[in-house]
């Protein structure tokens, strides 16, 4: 852009001549005494009025404490758009990129790239020839997460809504004057030692463990307050389960009924296991769905307990192992908070019609 033009006689650049009418003169006086004129359109008609008694940018600089090319930028506009010139600058940064966002959309959605599993913003820039900051955008803008994979299993139980119902509303309306335990079990591998956490340096893990044998944790979590009822066991076994069993029934009130939410696992459905709630009648039984067990709330407290302490924590020994699970327990009653189970079965239901529906 030039903000001078040559005009003197013997060749030197001066600048721009601006000649103004009346009702120029009095619009850009009025700009400037104005109290609701923008204090930069102000500075503008000032420029402009500097410039028509013949002032040089260099002398409207200095006189307004501005920058030369600043001035000359204003002075050439005037000169070439006036008024219109001053009222609005002109966009910054590089211009607008328009392409069609609805290809983006379905070649994110329904397409791969040549040798990835999945778009990211640079390969998908690169095949739309735009910026990936553009691809970013407009991925947020239509909620596309191409990056993230979550797990979701359809169950095939034919019960799977009054098991769904049944749950819930033990969830949502537990019964009065008892007590509804969420049962289940989790294995742990102990890991290597770590790297600590240094100054100056962050904690590290080796992509690698040393298996020093596995433990399964079998726990019962109360609904009402979310404390919790642990075994520990080398192997699940439905000897180890009638003792796990034992210690609900010495652990909770005697007057009460019993409501057990647990998965269809072979070890629960044996003879002696069978003959167990056949004798004790305030037991009552209720089996999540196959390929449910997202449904038991005690899963919450596995995934509490496996991220806050087993991941990330170092274990050289199935006991090392065995004692950190024990303190966790110990830890989480001594300050339990209750898990609020808040979605209905209709919800429920509704997600894994539109989860079926987009699957098949």
């Amino acid at each position: 852009m030039f903000y001078y033009e040559a005009s003197g006689r013997d060749g030197l650049r001066v600048a721009l001549n601006i000649v103004l009418s009346e009702e120029e003169q009095s619009e850009l006086t009025q700009l400037v005494r104005s109290k609701l004129t923008s204090v930069r359109l102000a500075q503008r008609a000032r420029i402009v009025l500097l410039a028509a008694e013949g002032n040089q940018n260099t002398v409207i600089a200095a006189q307004l404490s501005l920058g030369r090319v600043q001035v000359a930028r204003w002075r050439e506009r005037y000169a070439q758009h006036r008024l219109a010139g001053i009222e609005r600058g002109r966009p910054r940064g590089a211009p607008t990129s328009t392409f069609d966002v609805a290809r983006l959309v379905e070649l994110t959605t329904q397409s791969t790239p040549a040798a990835a599993t999945h778009w990211s913003t640079r390969t998908m820039a690169a095949e739309l020839g735009i910026s990936a900051a553009s691809v970013s955008r407009h991925w947020r803008a239509n909620g596309l997460k191409p990056h993230r994979v979550r797990g979701f299993k359809i169950s095939r139980d034919p019960q799977f809504v009054q098991k769904l119902e049944d749950i819930v509303g033990l969830y949502m309306s537990p019964p009065e004057h008892a007590l509804v335990l969420c049962c289940d079990e989790r294995r742990w591998i102990p890991r290597s030692p770590d790297c600590l956490l240094t100054f100056g340096k962050p904690g590290t893990r080796t992509h690698d463990y040393k298996p020093h044998g596995t433990t399964s944790l079998s726990a019962a979590l109360d609904l009402a307050t979310s404390k919790v009822i642990g075994e520990l066991e080398r192997r699940h076994r439905s000897a180890k389960f009638l003792q796990f069993l034992k210690a609900i029934d010495a652990a909770v009130p005697t007057d009460q009924d019993v409501h057990l939410i647990m998965d269809n696992y072979g070890t629960h459905k044996t003879e002696e296991v069978r003959a167990w709630f056949a004798a004790r009648p305030r037991y009552h039984v209720h089996l999540t769905p196959t390929s449910a067990s997202w449904l038991n709330l005690v899963e919450r407290f596995f995934g509490q307990i496996s991220v806050r302490w087993i991941k990330r924590n170092a274990h050289t020994s199935v006991a090392d192992l065995e004692q950190s699970i024990r303190h966790h327990i110990d830890t989480h009653n001594a300050a339990h908070k209750p898990f609020v189970w808040r979605k209905t079965a209709d919800a429920i239901l509704t997600s894994v019609a539109r989860a079926a529906t987009k699957l098949s």
